[in-house]
Order: structure tokens, then sequence, then C-alpha cells
């Protein structure tokens, strides 16, 4: 069971705990506002009220207790800095945080946080392929460059295998799977012909997945 520290409980916060608490994690929650805990109680193994920016009070948590230490602060970036700061001076062992612009990200990067999530960035650009497209059904970020898509498979496809279509020299893209309501086939032969009402599971640059998507 991983023993998880969540500081700042605003919305992001709140959803990480809840979905965490679906993991058997043990969490701990920390805040400087009583009523945000109180949202979280039922999702989390202990509330703490505490400033993140003093170094003193976080010294009373143990941090290198804690497999993963959460950042999740929205509204006050100086205190995401001061707090990334502070979990590296106490040896926290792995620091996700919380960013809202591309500098910020940079930033705690910069600092010392192992990873950090920009929610904005990412959901702005999942909305962005559900509304300008008609064919994509979901999409997660591999990397700056990578991402996994979830696409209807293209009108021209059907009825040809993937020997006929020669897709990874024509369009430079994986296919991970086949998608239907019933199942996924992760493994597929070269001679897999393409049917009506299949969702292709690909990894692709995003160029080349939008050559897919742009008509």
């Amino acid at each position: 069971m991983k023993n998880i520290l969540i500081i700042g409980i605003g919305n992001f916060g709140f959803y990480v705990a809840k979905e965490l608490n679906k993991l058997n994690t043990q969490i701990l929650a920390v805040d400087n506002n009583e009523e945000n805990l109180q949202k979280v109680d039922e999702y989390v193994s202990k509330t703490l009220i505490g400033n993140s920016k003093d170094l003193d009070f976080l010294r009373t948590i143990g941090i290198n207790t804690f497999d993963e230490c959460i950042v999740s602060i929205g509204d006050d970036f100086q205190a995401s800095l001061e707090t990334v700061l502070n979990l590296k001076e106490l040896g926290a062992k792995k620091i996700t945080a919380r960013a809202s612009m591309e500098s910020q990200e940079k930033l705690l990067l910069k600092i010392g946080a192992d990873l950090v999530v920009y929610p904005e960035k990412q959901l702005a650009k999942w909305t962005a392929l559900h509304c300008g497209t008609s064919s994509v059904y979901d999409f997660m970020d591999l990397d700056n460059e990578y991402g996994i898509y979830e696409i209807l498979v293209p009108n021209e496809w059907i009825g040809k295998t993937l020997i006929d279509l020669d897709f990874r020299k024509k369009f430079n893209i994986n296919i991970v799977g086949i998608k239907t309501k019933n199942r996924i086939q992760m493994i597929l032969g070269p001679n897999y012909m393409f049917k009506e009402n299949e969702n292709l599971v690909i990894i692709a640059k995003e160029k080349d997945a939008n050559n897919l998507f742009i008509k």
C-alpha cells in the first residue's frame, strides 16, 4: 500500500484524493483551510491543518516516509514553489506538482519537482480534439511529442488489411489495438482486415495523428 501526501485540497486536490482512494492508498491530506479538509475527509486516512511553507511544520509530518508527495496548490504559485523546495530539503522521495501555465511547469521542474501536472493544458487539448474532429474518442499525452489516441477507423481503411495499408510507412503511426463494444484486441496479424464500427488505439506524433483527423 502506497503512502501518499497531498498538500492543497482545492478542486484538483479533492479529485486526486477521491481517485487515489479507489487504489487502496494511505493518504494524508494537508491544507490551511479546515473546510477544504472536511470535504475530503471520507476519502483520506488522515487530515492535518497546516501551512506547507513552514519548514518546521512539514518536518513534523515525516516527509521521507511518504512514497509520493503531491503539491496541488492551485491559487498561490509562490506557496507551491516554497512547498516543493521544502519537500526537497526534507528528503521527499518523489514530488508531483500542479502548474497553471508553462512558465510554472518549467520552474517547478527546475527547482526539484519530479513530475508536473498541467491540467488546463491537457484538458484543453483533449477538448479541442473532441470538438474539432468527429473521429477522436479519447486521447492521452505520452510526452511533448507522442500521444495515445482512440479514433474511429477511417472509412477508406474498411475492408483493407494491415499489409494493404502499409500504415507504418504511409502514416507513420503504430496501432496498439482494436476496440469494439465488447473487447479490445491488442495483437493484430498482418492480414487483419478493418471493419465498420471499430475504434483504433494508436500511438503517434501529433502531426501524424492530425493527418488522419483533418480531411
